[in-house]
Formats: structure tokens, C-alpha cells, sequence
């Protein structure tokens, strides 16, 4: 949802601290021994869990539908060879040779240590400890597995291994879908989507390879690709979203006391805050030369910092008579800068270098910082509401685009800020699967001046605006400048509620439907027991539950807590946006 103000991930202490003064670092980063311990016995279970697949299958349900027909498909790929498709089969079996995926995997993990600017440590190891991973369970598999390959001409030498799993089809999956979640986290631009797309379809040509050279059964191949998921699962949860393995702590940029600097700023300056581990070096210089030339001279830039992630360097732009706020991060870092400049008239230019920018999209922002600077710069100035928000435990503040409770916040609990720099949105989709169980939760809820409503619910989300990653419309009618806040109750109950919950939300998508408001609720509410989504609008909403709940505020979790009251602040933030064509 956001890139996270640089908390965790900044300053050192103890000998790690000293040897990050001295110019050295650790030989292996804090954490490590415990990652790999949980790597081990998750790894263990996954061997069992693949053995035990392939005793079912070999033994009571091997003359159960459809392991009784499995051989019709490798019968049926012997009647269509041709020379052709023989040759293409041989090339894509070639793709999950041993040999192949040693070589690629080598290469990729030499040049993600070489070729960046910083070399990519963390991501280098996930790939090369999958594929290990997955071919050290493969050989447990078919040393535990005796499983005869197809009775049908086979175009390879049959190897000494048992034919369950199809370790070709293993490797590849591990590869090189391992491979397309690196571009998905760190490639920004148009063609990672397509080129991601054919790395996570190599497998699959892989697999039908295997099946067309009779190498191996259908349930072979299927076997092979739940072993390299796994073993992706496993390792990317260990060493992409945990955080107990800790990363060498960034080198700080600016001085020490930002507020002094603020102060310090003349009247009708340009102030840019930026969070130092969303925005480099380079990235700095590229917007402050785009600021220049839209007539915005020796810009200030000033860092966030694990104590003040915004609100106090955007408060001392205003006392010191700024004239423009630019804000370089994710959606926490602008929700900090735009709870101070709430009010204000300052205008603010938000600048997406974060995981989820939320609001920059919302708000129909190019995702490229130096592309939304220009375009924000060459526009004008709109008004646009905040919600203000408090609980118990939790001050009164404002956030852009979204709080909640519930599974999302459990969610974006489980999500480390360096998995986030590490694989992007993806740390979200990782993080997710320990959340699924989150239990439901039982609410009151009390919506301006209307009844009071009893719900249970997997999530609520108090929302400016409805659209998150991937283009999914959670909350279609929510928009940032209507002067009304939107809430959605999401309460699937099994795999058909979720189904039901899905369908509602994408036949959503692109309309403007309308919401329960207010003024119309009756009294008993907008929906009846099962009904898996809820959407509402209101100006002020009241949520009590009946248990401590996570909490989240625009995808930076907060303290947990039994009380959530939400308010609109309509027009409260001014911001620079594109002008858009008629």
C-alpha cells in the first residue's frame, strides 16, 4: 500500500552500528541463522508433504479416476509427434535441463550482484536457495517415490530417477518463475507485465514438453511444479517479506535535525521531502532538475526520518512560508506531509516513489516520479478531502486514501518495509497467505445520524478513494473530492462467499455504483446476514468492536484497538494535478 518512513530500516546499534561506521559490514546479516531454521523445517515439511502426494498416488489411488487414465495422455501426445513438434518439445525440455538452469540461475545471480548500482543481495539469494531447495526435495522425492515412467516411446534416455516428480518441470517452475516475481518487484517499466507473463508460462511449456517425450505422467508434472512453488513460497516468505533478517542499514543523507533546516528555508521556497529509502541520490538530482526547469530555483530537500516520517518537516515549510511541498515517497509518507499541510492552501505535488501509491493513482498520476513531477508541475491546483481519524490508542490525525481494520491491516502487519524495497506489491500477495485466517471480527457501526448496525466482518475499510494495485475497484463510488468518505464491510464466509465477494467487487469495476447512504439507511442496514460486501458513504462514521482489532492508515499499521471514529475533512488539501483532456 505504501513505502513505509524509514523506521527499521535506518540507524544501527551495537558492534552492526560500529561496523557500519567503520566502512564494514557484517559477514552475514543478523537474522540469518533463524531464517534458514524455519527455511530447514518448512522445507522438511514440504519433502513429507510431496512424498506422501506421490505414496497416494502410487499406492490406494493408483486405480483411482483420474490415475487410471493417465496414460491415455502420453498415448495421445505419441499419436500427434511430427518432426516439428518433436524438435519444439526437445527445446523446451531443453529449458528445464539441469545444465540450463544451473547456468541461468548462475548468470542471473552474478548480475544482480555486479550489475546494479547496490548490489541486490537479498533478491540473488532467494532465486539460488529456490532452485537448491527444489532439487534437493526432488531427490528426496525419488529416492522415497518408486514410480515407473509411461509405457510409450520416449524420445530421452530414461534416467535412473523415479518418475514422480518431473524434476525438469520442478526446476523451471523455481527458475523461472522465480525470475518473473524479480521483474514484477523491481523492473518499473510497460513490458515487465508481458515479459513476466512468459517467464511464468515457461514452466507450464516445460511440463507439456516432458508429456509430449513420454517422460513423464500428467500427475509427474503437476507434482514437479508444486515442489518449485513451493519451494518459492517458502524462501520468499523467509527471505523477502520476514523481517528478522535484518539488511545493512542505509547511509543517511542529510544532517541530523531537519527542523532546523525548515526554519532556515526563505519565503516562496520549494521544499522537497523525501524519504531516503524510497529515493536515491540520482532520483533526487533527476527531480530537482525538472523543478528547475518549471521555474522552481534551488529547491530545499529535506529527509523524513524514523522519528518524523513528514508531518514536521511540512510543518516547518508552512511556518517558514514555502510556497510548494513536494513529497518524494509512498503513501505513508505523504499522508504524514498532507496531515500537516491540511488547511494550509500550501499546495502540495505528490511524487509516487512508494510500493502501493495509492493516492497517485487515485488521483490519475503517471507512477514514474520524474514523469509525475513534470506532468503535477505543468497542471493546477484542485481540492481534495482527507479523512481525519482516532481511536483509542491511536491521536487524531488525517489519512489520503485509506484506514481500515481487520484482515488488511493484519495483512500489511506481516509485511517487512524491506520485503517491500526487496519484491514491491508482491510482499503484500506473500504476506497475505499467513493473514487468510485472520477470525471475524463483530462490530457496531454508526454511520452520521443513522441507526446503529450490527455486523460481523473479515475487513472494514474506511476509504477517500476505491482503487488499489492492479486496477481492482474496491470501493466504486469513492471519490477524493466529493466531500463523503466511502466504507466497505467485506464478510465472505467460505470459498463460495469469497467467490460471491470477488464477483461483487470486479462487476464494480468502472461504474459508479450507488452506495447505501445515511439518509437512506434503514434501520436494520443495508444487508442481511451472509451478505458477503457492504458499501456505505458518510461524513462521519463510529466503529466500535467488540474485540482489539489491527489497524491500519494508509498502509502503515498503527496500534491495535476497539474504537475507530472517521470524519470527513472536505477540501482540506490542496494538490497540483495533471490537466486532463476533454
Amino acid at each position: 500500500m505504501s513505502t513505509a518512513v524509514p523506521g527499521r530500516a535506518v540507524g544501527a546499534t551495537g558492534e552492526g552500528a560500529e561496523a557500519v561506521r567503520r566502512g564494514r559490514s557484517p559477514v552475514l546479516p543478523r537474522g540469518t541463522g533463524g531464517a534458514v531454521a524455519r527455511i530447514g523445517a518448512l522445507t522438511v515439511c514440504q519433502a513429507a508433504v510431496m512424498v506422501g502426494f506421490g505414496l497416494l498416488i502410487t499406492g490406494p489411488a493408483k486405480n483411482v479416476w483420474p490415475l487410471t487414465v493417465e496414460d491415455h495422455v502420453d498415448e495421445g501426445f505419441e499419436r500427434i509427434r511430427t518432426s516439428t513438434l518433436t524438435t519444439l518439445s526437445y527445446i523446451g525440455s531443453e529449458a528445464g535441463n539441469t545444465l540450463t538452469v544451473i547456468a541461468v540461475t548462475l548468470l542471473t545471480c552474478v548480475a544482480l550482484l555486479l550489475l546494479p548500482r547496490l548490489p541486490m543481495w537479498r533478491q540473488a539469494a532467494f532465486l539460488a536457495v529456490a532452485v537448491s531447495l527444489q532439487a534437493l526435495v526432488f531427490l528426496v522425492v525419488t529416492l522415497s517415490v518408486d514410480r515407473t515412467r509411461p509405457h510409450v516411446h520416449r524420445l530421452d534416455a530414461s534416467p535412473p530417477t523415479s518418475s514422480y516428480t518431473s524434476g525438469h518441470t520442478g526446476a523451471a517452475t523455481a527458475l523461472y518463475a522465480g525470475l518473473a516475481v524479480l521483474v514484477l518487484s523491481r523492473v518499473r517499466r510497460p513490458w515487465r507485465w508481458p515479459l513476466a507473463g512468459l517467464l511464468f508460462l515457461l514452466p507450464l511449456v516445460v511440463g507439456v514438453s516432458r508429456l509430449y517425450r513420454g517422460m513423464h505422467h500428467p500427475t509427474d508434472v503437476i507434482g514437479g511444479m508444486a515442489n518449485g512453488a513451493l519451494s518459492l513460497l517458502i524462501v520468499g516468505r523467509a527471505l523477502l517479506t520476514d523481517a528478522s533478517v535484518a539488511a545493512v542499514p542505509a547511509q543517511r543523507t542529510g544532517s541530523a535535525d531537519t527542523t532546523e533546516r525548515t526554519e532556515e528555508r526563505a519565503p516562496g521556497s520549494t521544499v522537497v521531502i523525501f524519504n531516503p529509502l524510497a529515493t536515491d541520490a540520482e532520483g533526487r538530482e533527476k527531480l530537482r532538475r525538472i523543478l528547475e526547469q518549471h521555474g522552481h530555483r534551488a529547491p530545499q530537500f529535506i529527509e523524513t526520518t524514523a522519528e518524523d516520517p513528514g508531518t514536521g518537516q511540512a510543518s516547518g515549510a508552512v511556518r517558514a512560508g514555502a510556497e510548494l511541498v513536494v513529497v518524494c515517497g509512498g503513501d505513508g509518507t505523504v499522508r504524514a506531509a498532507a496531515d500537516a499541510l491540511a488547511g494550509s492552501d500550501v499546495p502540495l505535488v505528490v511524487v509516487p516513489c512508494g510500493t502501493g501509491n495509492l493516492l497517485a493513482r487515485n488521483l490519475g498520476l503517471p507512477l514514474t516520479p520524474t514523469t509525475a513531477l513534470d506532468a503535477a508541475l505543468s497542471g493546477t491546483p484542485h481540492r481534495i478531502d482527507l479523512g481525519r481519524i482516532e481511536g483509542d490508542g491511536l491521536a487524531s490525525t488525517h489519512f489520503a486514501a485509506m484506514a481500515g481494520a481487520g484482515l488488511d491491516a493484519a495483512m500489511l502487519e506481516h509485511t517487512d518495509e524491506r520485503a517491500k524495497s526487496a519484491v514491491g506489491w508482491l510482499a503484500y500477495v506473500l504476506a497475505t497467505v499467513g493473514t487468510l485466517r485472520t477470525p471475524r471480527m463483530r462490530l457496531t457501526v454508526r454511520l452520521d445520524d443513522a441507526p446503529v448496525l450490527q455486523r460481523t466482518a473479515r475487513m472494514v475499510l474506511l476509504a477517500n478513494v476505491g482503487t488499489v494495485q492492479g486496477g481492482l475497484t474496491l470501493l466504486p463510488a469513492a471519490r477524493p473530492d466529493d466531500g463523503l468518505l466511502d466504507l466497505l464491510i467485506l464478510d465472505p464466509r467460505g470459498p463460495g462467499g469469497w467467490a460471491r465477494a470477488l464477483g461483487a467487487l470486479m462487476r464494480g469495476h468502472g461504474r459508479n455504483p450507488r452506495a447505501t447512504t445515511a439518509e437512506t439507511l434503514r434501520p436494520e442496514g443495508a444487508g442481511t446476514k451472509g451478505v458477503p460486501v457492504e458499501f456505505f458513504t458518510f461524513r462521519r462514521a463510529e466503529l466500535t468492536f467488540a474485540a482489539p482489532q489491527s489497524r491500519e492508515l494508509d498502509g502503515d499499521p498503527v496500534t491495535q484497538g476497539r474504537r475507530l471514529t472517521a470524519e470527513v475533512d472536505a477540501g482540506a488539501l490542496t494538490v497540483l494535478l495533471p490537466i486532463r483532456e476533454k
